[in-house]
């Protein structure tokens, strides 16, 4: 196998990880939507957990984005 056939394989199965950042989000702001819609009182004490997941779930991908590049251009 040519080796920029393989590193483009392997920067692609790195992008998988930005998939679930993706899910990882959608799921977290659509529980907090419907928490925040069941109990509107609650939802001002739970935005600092939603911040904090947002950001660490965020983070994931955007290791994931660099390994892909480390992938493509370093190695």
């Amino acid at each position: 196998m040519d080796p920029v056939i393989g590193k483009a394989i392997g920067a692609g199965l790195a992008c998988l990880g930005m998939a679930g950042t993706a899910l990882g989000l959608g799921n977290l702001f659509g529980q907090f939507l419907s928490g925040a819609l069941r109990n509107p009182s609650a939802a001002d004490s739970q935005r600092g957990t939603l911040l904090l997941g947002f950001a660490l779930t965020e983070a994931l991908g955007i290791f994931s984005l660099l390994v892909a590049l480390l992938i493509l251009f370093v190695l």
